[in-house]
């Protein structure tokens, strides 16, 4: 009987180890994508809810950028961030790459949004990002 038990727990060990389902890949690397929301237009959704007080009370309206400006300084913060990311520098604020492609035509919102989330980590963290404009940086 003894014998029994003993096979019988033999044979069922594999298959528990089988029914531990894994579905995130231990390889893949966090990161924050555009999407396109339901109108076609390039969104990026900010869950810190500092951030709506920010860009309402803080940051500096969008009429005083160009889209090509912010395009640069996005390229350059995009480069800055994920440089902290991939060396581990500021983990407690800096959890994800951001996956941007300065090719892709995101729209003026998108790219001030995105401009925005540097400028506000800046405010909020006191992380100083050199892609920053003066009047953004916030030290």
């Amino acid at each position: 009987m003894r014998n029994l038990i003993l096979v019988v727990f033999i044979l069922f060990i594999p298959f528990g180890s089988f029914a531990q389902d894994n579905p995130k890949n231990d390889k893949e690397e966090p990161a924050m994508k555009p999407e396109k929301n339901d109108e076609g237009e390039w969104e990026l959704t900010v869950i810190d809810t500092q951030f709506d007080y920010f860009l309402n009370a803080i940051a500096r309206p969008v009429s005083q950028y160009s889209e090509s400006s912010l395009k640069n300084r996005n390229r350059i913060l995009v480069t800055e961030w994920n440089s902290y990311y991939m060396s581990g520098r500021y983990r407690n604020v800096i959890e994800s790459m951001i996956d941007y492609d300065p090719r892709e035509d995101y729209g003026i919102k998108f790219e001030y949004k995105l401009y925005q989330v540097f400028a506000y980590v800046s405010w909020k963290y006191k992380l100083r990002m050199n892609g920053l404009g003066a009047a953004d940086s916030f030290r």
